[in-house]
């Protein structure tokens, strides 16, 4: 796996506070990284010290196969949560400003910013003044700035934050994007349906720790317990007594539906280790007729509550 971002055992302290306990993640390159966790976990913390704005007291960041260095934030662009635009600046004139603050020449921000404009519907707010804008329209050219330069590492604090749903998928589908051209993304935020939407990896930060990371579809299905939901039609005491002493437990809320005439439909079971699914499939198939078989995987909402609490409670 190709790593463009390595952060190696960060402990960061505040006033005797520790924000970060010797915390660390690898972020591989192209993808889009989902930074999880309650309020005052570290999250923000840790994207400080990536941005380059405050340091650690201990350990160190590795950008694109090198020690993090002044140099690196050029190509970063960070989203923060706190969000913040000069209000009695003209639109198009403050967003000028912040390109040229990332090298880029006047000629070519505004050739791109125009783009942007256009793609994003804001083209007829260039000339006014900030304070006239709404929260979502100023948080799209909060966005589009971020991304004007095309940094190779994208830092999102929650952006998707006061936005209606079809704005928010316009961001998710632009992320994405960005994501297919070759920028690596961080993406920070307490929603868990669209860390489902768009990450492809994950860490969750609790109490200063990391307690959980891995690609998404690799931890929601470690999570998952094996258990699977049955549908079938036909006689559900015949498959419940040929599914007595095989390796699985019929779930004590076992019953899934029910058909208009009341006949079982689905069942819900565990079976205990993976090499074991198939030979319950057989004896369920040739007991009833088996309609669908499915592994019920939880989701990232419940994942996060579960260890949240679990390692809340250590």
């Amino acid at each position: 796996m190709d790593i463009f971002l390595k952060v190696e055992n960060i402990t960061k302290q505040f006033a005797g506070h520790t924000a970060l306990d010797d915390v660390s993640l690898e972020v591989p390159r192209g993808c889009v990284y989902g930074l999880l966790g309650p309020n005052g976990a570290g999250k923000t913390t840790l994207i400080r010290i990536i941005n380059h704005i405050t340091a650690p007291d201990k350990g160190r960041v590795w950008f694109n196969g090198h020690p993090l260095s002044p140099a690196d934030v050029v190509n970063i662009g960070y989203l923060p949560e706190e969000r913040g635009l000069y209000k009695t600046m003209k639109v198009g004139e403050q967003a000028l400003y912040f390109a040229q603050l990332k090298g880029l020449s006047k000629a070519e921000a505004t050739a791109r910013l125009k783009k942007w404009f256009v793609k994003f519907g804001i083209e007829g707010w260039w000339n006014k003044k900030v304070s006239e804008l709404s929260k979502g329209m100023a948080q799209k050219v909060q966005f589009i700035v971020t991304v004007l330069h095309e940094p190779q590492l994208l830092i999102f604090d929650e952006p998707f934050s006061g936005f209606d749903p079809i704005n928010a998928n316009l961001l998710k589908n632009e992320i994405l994007e960005l994501r297919d051209k070759g920028a690596t993304v961080i993406f920070s935020t307490h929603n868990m349906s669209s860390v489902e939407e768009v990450c492809d990896h994950i860490t969750l930060i609790n109490k200063s720790k990391n307690i959980l990371s891995g690609p998404l579809d690799e931890v929601r299905r470690a999570h998952g317990g094996n258990i699977f939901e049955v549908d079938f039609r036909g006689d559900r005491g015949a498959l419940v007594g040929a599914l007595e002493g095989l390796p699985c437990t019929l779930l004590d809320e076992s019953l899934v539906a029910t058909e208009e005439d009341g006949t079982d439909k689905g069942l819900k079971i565990h079976i205990n280790r993976d090499e074991d699914v198939r030979s319950v499939v057989e004896v369920i198939n040739n007991s009833v007729q088996l309609r669908t078989f499915r592994e019920v995987i939880p989701s990232m909402n419940d994942i996060f509550i579960k260890a949240v609490a679990n390692h809340s409670a250590k």
